[in-house]
């Protein structure tokens, strides 16, 4: 498409520091494992990554603290191309970090430590509204505070800006909040958290997806890793099939797809074509290591997408 997105994420930013093991410790023992990895991460961060790859101009808001991960934050945000002007160094507060443990089959498990990003407020927001208010979309996950997020669905709201609203991590919410985002994009555990009902096949998805819509949410995107996606909308579910990949580490995949998803449709693309990218960007960032690392730029997806023939 010829459209040129413009997006704002309001989120976290964190430093990544992921260790691969063959096996992981029990209490009290200590083993060696087979390397590291540091990088910049957070979901917020990771999803302006994902979206200035993929060829969108990128606002980012978020808080990091004055330590030795805060500046080198904001000069990665920079040196990517993303506007980093609304990003403050906040005393007092370590930046966010995200110690992250991955399986030999591309499994991991994650312990967020917040730091400064949960003193990212509305007045955060405010005082970059002048610049929100020029976006296409506005991005947002929970790894800030749950106000912050509430009063940024309404500000879109009222300025009629797309809004796409990733609960992760999931935590309980109440749904009045949130509802007026134009999409409402768990994965299979946060749906479960949220809505009490579990999502362990297709069938459970969709009515997993039904009662998150009867709740009040617009439209619902459950992500459904190496099983696609399923879109639910009053009009009823879909369910988006996954392209094959051989995953070398799932680190970073939904926000891969959360960043994609949004460029391409701030681009133009319909529904059902920007979800079909956005599972062929997601599954790429899992045959590369890391978060924002592993993210394909927009002429390397175009040439996966052509190979492929747009099919998964």
């Amino acid at each position: 498409m010829s459209r040129k997105s413009k997006i704002a994420v309001v989120g976290s930013a964190n430093v990544d520091l992921t260790t691969f093991s063959d096996t992981f410790p029990r209490p009290g023992e200590t083993l060696f494992g087979k390397s590291f990895h540091l990088g910049f991460g957070g979901k917020g961060a990771n999803q302006a990554v994902a979206a200035r790859l993929c060829g969108a101009d990128v606002l980012m808001i978020a808080n990091v603290g004055n330590d030795l991960f805060g500046q080198a934050t904001v000069d990665n945000f920079t040196k990517i191309g993303i506007d980093a002007t609304h990003v403050r160094i906040v005393d007092g507060f370590s930046s966010g970090v995200a110690p992250i443990f991955v399986e030999p089959n591309g499994q991991n498990r994650i312990i967020v430590v917040k730091g400064a990003n949960d003193t990212l407020k509305p007045a955060d927001v405010d005082a970059a509204a002048s610049a929100v208010r020029t976006v296409d979309t506005i991005v947002l996950q929970f790894e800030i505070p749950l106000e912050t997020v509430a009063y940024t669905v309404q500000f879109a709201r009222q300025h009629n800006i797309r809004c796409i609203v990733n609960p992760a991590p999931a935590q309980p919410i109440s749904p009045n909040s949130l509802c007026a985002a134009d999409y409402f994009v768990p994965n299979e555990t946060e749906a479960e958290l949220i809505s009490g009902l579990p999502v362990h096949s297709t069938e459970e998805a969709k009515k997993c997806a039904t009662a998150l819509l009867q709740q009040g949410f617009r439209r619902v995107i459950i992500t459904l890793g190496d099983r696609g996606s399923l879109f639910a909308t009053p009009d009823g579910c879909e369910l988006v099939p996954p392209f094959p990949v051989t995953p070398t580490d799932t680190t970073g995949a939904g926000d891969a797809f959360i960043g994609s998803f949004a460029t391409f449709l701030a681009e133009g693309f319909p529904e059902k074509d920007a979800l079909t990218r956005a599972s062929l960007y997601a599954a790429l960032s899992t045959t590369r290591v890391g978060t924002q690392s592993s993210f394909y730029t927009r002429a390397e997806f175009d040439t996966e997408w052509a190979h492929r023939g747009g099919k998964p």
